[in-house]
This record gives structure tokens, sequence and C-alpha cells, in this order.
């Protein structure tokens, strides 16, 4: 039986020394879940593992590409599993880390299956988009899948105000003359470990506290010069991020820097409450305060271990 020990929580809170003092203690490697800590050329505004850390156990998934190469998540899902293949068989217990929930899932659930599109009807649909407006993908999406647009009115109705979104459902049902529900909540692909998921989290003034610091400790390391060596490829989807947006709109002239570096820590503080809302809905998960003795959560990770 394989187990992937999967730590997951907010930006800040402590995952990566967690990660690292059970990787040395059941003698495995660490696998990167953290969807910005992928590229080399930002190191000091993703927080990547230190070269300390990085020497304490094998890490993989840290800065492996360039902000010019195109990684999506459905690539990580596959190199994610290929990677764990290979680790499993010579440890049967290995730890993933990492505050991107949307990566956390491909790996431990895999994602829905769609068939391909027709680009002509991808096109049809962008057409009508930008003809007639999002009310009428609403309309077509409601005589196509009534089911389904039912659902997103009572559970998520800010969905249908998404144009890239209600795009996707309406061209799924156009060009499979099946309704975008049906595809939905098949049966994943089937993994070959088991998951034992750990949260850390905190008060949020501690964990606010925590961002503010790590804020500053940046700033000092030189994220002002990471983020001036990468404006002029500002566009690139990579920078589209928290810490590197901010300092942008500073050479632009738009805000001052005091400013910039604030408006850092307000936009993590606001990315951290939603990772915390994502992890919060992963089932299985056994939630830990930040600064729970290592070996508390050692004994719950070998009690869960046959």
């Amino acid at each position: 039986m394989n187990y992937l020990i999967t730590i997951i929580g907010p930006t800040a809170i402590g995952k990566t020394s967690l990660s690292i003092a059970l990787a040395q203690h059941f003698g495995c490697d660490i696998i990167s879940c953290d969807s910005r800590q992928f590229f080399k050329e930002m190191k000091i505004g993703t927080a990547v593992p230190n070269e300390e850390e990085l020497t304490q156990a094998p890490h993989h998934f840290i800065q492996n590409k360039s902000i010019f190469e195109d990684y999506t998540v459905g690539d990580y899902e596959r190199d994610a599993i290929l990677k764990l293949d290979e680790l499993f068989q010579k440890n049967n217990i290995q730890i993933m880390v990492g505050g991107s929930g949307l990566y956390v899932d491909a790996v431990l659930k895999g994602f829905d299956s769609f068939p391909d599109i027709d680009p002509t009807v991808r096109e049809e649909v962008r057409s009508n988009y930008e003809k007639y407006g999002i009310e009428f993908l609403q309309n077509q999406l409601q005589q196509l899948d009534s089911d389904y647009f039912e659902t997103i009115i009572s559970e998520n109705p800010q969905t249908l105000r998404n144009p890239h979104r209600m795009m996707r459902f309406v061209e799924v049902c156009v060009s499979t003359k099946k309704p975008y529900s049906s595809f939905l909540n098949q049966e994943k692909n089937k993994r070959n470990f088991t998951p034992i998921i750990i949260g850390l989290e905190a008060e949020r003034p501690i964990m606010y506290d925590r961002i503010n610091q790590r804020v500053d400790i940046m700033m000092e390391m030189g994220l002002l010069e990471e983020a001036q060596s990468l404006y002029p490829n500002k566009e690139r989807n990579a920078l589209q991020t928290v810490g590197y947006r901010e300092l942008f709109d500073y050479f632009d002239g738009q805000i001052t820097l005091d400013f910039a570096i604030e408006e850092i820590k307000k936009n993590t503080r606001r990315f951290s409450k939603r990772q915390l809302t994502w992890f919060k809905r992963t089932e299985n998960t056994e939630w830990f305060d930040y600064q729970t003795d290592i070996s508390k959560i050692t004994n719950f990770v070998e009690g869960k271990i046959q």
C-alpha cells in the first residue's frame, strides 16, 4: 500500500518546515504543488524553500519551469503522477505539499473528462457571446442543460456572469450534443496511493501577522530587484500574481512603493483566506494548529499507515 502525505493550508503557515520534518522522519521525497514555485525566475516572491531547506530532503517541482513555458494544471497532474509512480518504487510513503488547491485536487482526485471540442463550435460560441452578450449564453445553457443551469443558480449564481465558464458549458453541450452535467462526477482516474491529508491552521490575527512579516522579509531579500528584472515580461501568465503585480504598478508610476508593499500584504491576506476556504472543503483532512509538536503529527501519520 502506498501513502501520499499531503500537507495543505494557507500561505506562510509553516507547510515547508513540516514537510521537511516528515520527509526526514520517513526517509522520503517531497513534491511541491505550489503553482507559483514551478518557475525558476520567481524565487523570492514565491517563497521557495531556501538552499538549506532544499538540502534537507529531496524536492521535486521546485523552479523546474520557466515563465516563458505554458504549464497547465493538467500538465502538472500528468507529471506529478509519473513522478510519484517512480518514487513509490523506492518508498511507499511520499509527501506532497503546497497551497494551490486546484493542483492538490488534480493529484488526489483527477479531473472530470471532457471530449475535444470542435473548433468551429468554439468559434461560433465565442462569436455569439461577443454579438449578443452573456445573457444569450445563459439562455442557451438553460435550454441545453436545464438541470445544470438550476444547480448553478442554487449553488453558485455568480458563475452565470463568468463569460469563460459560460462559453465552456455551452460549447460542450453544442459540440457533444449532450448536457454538460453528463460529463461531471464520472469515475475519476484511479490512484495507486492512499492520501493522508494534514491541514495547518492558525487564528486569523496570527496568520495575518505571519504574512505581513514574510512580505517584509521578502523585500529585505530583494523582491523589488527581482520584480524589476521581470518587469519587461509582466504580461506573462505566470506573473499575474500577488507580489509582482503590485510592484509592476509601482514601476508604472501608478502607486508609491510603500503603498505597493501594503497592497502585497493586503492581497496576500485575502489570498490566504481564499486558500483556507478551499482547503476546508477537502474531505478527510486532519487539522492541526501550526505550533503543534511534530511528534504528535508523526504519530497521527503512523497511525494511518497499515
